[in-house]
């Protein structure tokens, strides 16, 4: 907030009370310019032949004040004070003294002195509204600026503090989450003010953190028809296009931005120009062209923290996060309050999987910055991650081979600690053949832990057992499922594991007590040029002595990043040691190529209130045996609600009449509905 400054007011006093051996009108005009150096040095002057003047001396100290020498302008007061007690232009100075030391608590009580002594003293009345914003008493600043102005209509000072008053009243009911009366008050500014700049970027900023998108847009565009304040809002109006998922509208604001800098713009406002336009080249993945600005911006500005943080910004999108922590650390050695250099190492570290690691940084961000939304959801995120949670399903399938089925299945997973966890599945079934009339059902029971045994490694292992009921039998089994999650390199997860189960798909396999060993291993590959390949092996050994070998790899390249629209080739490749048609299918070489489309708004990234799907079409051809190629169809489909960060409803459906959907080789579907729950508030390890 700004201190008060109105020195027209003392000069014309000075030069009522002016020496009469020296005339002081250079020196006034100096102090009413805002030259306080040469005022500075003008009013010393005066005062070797004069020392004892007090109008000299007055205007000596607003000099040195004015021209950041606040201490000793203090002490200047104080003294004048000592001889003037009872001067009321002496105590208005003194008071000012005070703010320019920032010593706010002080002033309140001064200047509360100074408005009782004289209630219509603008002077008194506009110290004590800034003093009363600087300690964030905005109810109470309002009141007094506008008794300021009720003395004084129309001063340009006690506008302009109105106008702070309302800025820093807005923020403050911004960081409290009252976004209502902080727009309100915003608002009013701009009825006040007319298309103020300040109040613009502010309303506008406070849309962003409200994620009132089209808000903030228009906001931005008000601002963009100032022609001298064009150029932020262009860097405005590309950050909403960003948070819309509209990134090449964003690149293109950005580089509209870019262009307009000149070798008249304004430092401050080139450099967030810049590092606009260097954020928008990574959001389009143009990582090329961006690096190489980043390296010439190290070279013209090494080690500033600015810089540092657009290079830790292209490492983590390219999935560089070491780097990336590496840049984040040089931010904090240059200043451990760097609000960047803290949650930027936060979401490093949680990427790393370095989870402890990650909290400290974030909390240590709110030491800082309190309250800070951005941070408060980082933690919160992470808290609903290591929150105990359920995952229900139900569904009902049914196949052209008469099958008909309904399943109940649910996982728990409880977290002990940040690396610990208990999970627990339980899995219930019915199914019969409308045909024969032949029935079965199963429960299956497991329970286990999952690990983080590093950072890049997971364990999961789960043990239970199946108890079945069917025609001709009841019997329980054993089930495993143990399995080893790595990530080794950078955008490469590989997955190693061993499941045992009993098949189940249809009555008459569950009357078989068909055991099965599954023996498997799962490589995904990213890349920061859209493309991924995934690939699994698997090799299963059955109880009744027969294996399995399968191969399934996928190609896919990502067209759009929001929503998420993904194509690609499929192939598939079983072959079974012994050929039982009559009872599952098991063919000697089984072939399936197919092409896909998949279009995907994740639950994960959807907020509260909101939809999300998974929709996926293929096509293809498949051969079994020596048999003529079937076309091959499959149609897969999710469509659901997110009902707050902790709870999610959603249905789901697949048709597909690929024979190896199924182990009996049917056209097969599937309906179902999922019910996910975070259940209690947040990890219970943390306090």
């Amino acid at each position: 907030m700004k201190t008060l400054k109105s020195v027209i007011t003392y000069c014309i006093l000075c030069m009522a009370l002016s020496i009469s051996a020296q005339n002081m009108q250079e020196g006034f005009t100096y102090l009413e310019t805002g030259q306080y150096a040469q005022a500075e040095t003008f009013f010393n002057t005066i005062l070797k032949d004069y020392p004892n003047d007090k109008t000299a001396r007055l205007c000596y100290g607003r000099a040195i004040g004015l021209n950041g020498k606040a201490e000793t302008a203090n002490l200047l007061f104080t003294d004048l004070l000592k001889d003037y007690p009872n001067d009321f232009e002496v105590k208005l100075n003194y008071g000012e003294s005070l703010l320019w030391n920032n010593s706010f608590t002080a002033a309140k009580t001064y200047y509360k002195d100074l408005v009782t002594e004289d209630p219509k003293s603008f002077a008194a009345l506009l110290g004590f509204a800034n003093t009363l914003s600087n300690l964030k008493e905005y109810e109470s600043a309002l009141n007094y600026v506008n008794k300021a102005l009720d003395v004084s209509p129309g001063n340009p000072n006690a506008l302009t503090s109105k106008k702070y008053i309302y800025l820093g009243y807005a923020y403050q009911n911004q960081q409290a989450q009252d976004y209502d009366k902080a727009e309100m008050l915003l608002t009013k500014n701009l009825e006040l003010f007319g298309d103020d700049k300040d109040t613009l970027l502010n309303l506008a900023n406070l849309y962003l953190i409200w994620e009132k998108l089209d808000e903030a847009e228009v906001t931005y565009k008000r601002l963009a028809e100032q022609p001298e304040h064009k150029t932020q809002a262009l860097n405005g109006l590309a950050l909403v296009a960003h948070l819309d998922g509209k990134e090449k509208q964003a690149l293109n604001f950005s580089t509209e931005a870019y262009k307009r800098i000149t070798d008249a713009t304004d430092a401050t406002i080139s450099k967030q120009t810049t590092e606009r336009y260097v954020q928008a080249l990574i959001w389009n993945k143009k990582y090329k062209v961006a690096r190489t600005l980043i390296e010439q911006l190290i070279t013209d500005y090494p080690n500033q923290n600015w810089v540092l943080a657009l290079r830790a910004t292209l490492n983590i999108y390219k999935s560089n996060f070491k780097q990336s922590l590496a840049d984040y650390n040089l931010i904090l050695a240059n200043d451990s309050t760097s609000f960047d250099g803290n949650l930027g190492k936060a979401n490093v570290l949680k990427a790393l999987g370095r989870f402890d690691d990650a909290y400290a940084s974030a909390e240590n961000t709110l030491t800082f910055y309190n309250n800070q939304k951005d941070a408060v959801n980082f933690i919160n995120t992470m808290n609903i991650s290591f929150s105990p949670n359920l995952d229900s399903r139900a569904a009902h399938t049914f196949d052209n081979g008469d099958n008909k089925a309904y399943t109940f299945n649910t996982n728990v997973t409880y977290p002990l600690s940040r690396r610990l966890s208990i999970l627990g599945h339980y899995n219930y079934r019915t199914t019969n053949n409308t045909v024969t009339d032949n029935t079965a059902n199963s429960n299956n029971l497991s329970l286990g832990l999952g690990y983080q045994v590093v950072p890049n490694i997971t364990f999961k292992g789960t043990a239970g057992l199946t108890s079945a009921k069917a025609e001709s039998t009841d019997y329980t089994q054993l089930l495993t499922d143990l399995s080893f999650n790595i990530k080794a390199f950078k955008l490469q997860t590989l997955d190693i594991g061993y499941k045992r189960q009993v098949e189940s798909f249809n009555a008459d396999l569950l009357d078989r007590e068909l055991v099965q060993n599954n023996y498997y291993l799962s490589y995904n590959l990213g890349t920061n040029v859209n493309l991924g390949w995934y690939t699994q092996l698997m090799h299963t050994a059955q109880n009744d002595g027969n294996t399995r070998n399968l191969i399934f790899t996928s190609l896919y390249y990502n067209l759009l990043p929001k929503p998420n629209l993904k194509v690609g080739v499929n192939y598939q490749y079983i072959t079974f040691k012994d050929q039982v048609p009559t009872i599952y299918f098991s063919p000697e070489q089984f072939n399936a190529y197919e092409v896909f489309v998949n279009l995907i708004k994740d639950e994960a990234t959807a907020k509260p209130n909101q939809w999300f799907y998974n929709l996926t079409g293929a096509f293809g051809y498949q051969f079994i045996e020596d048999d003529p190629k079937q076309t091959a169809y499959r149609v897969q489909g999710a469509f659901g609600y997110k009902f707050s960060e902790r709870s999610l409803l959603n249905i789901y459906g697949t048709h597909s009449n690929i024979a190896s959907a199924t182990a009996a080789g049917f056209t097969f579907t599937e309906i179902g509905l999922r019910f996910k729950w975070v259940f209690l508030n947040k990890a219970k390890f943390r306090k």
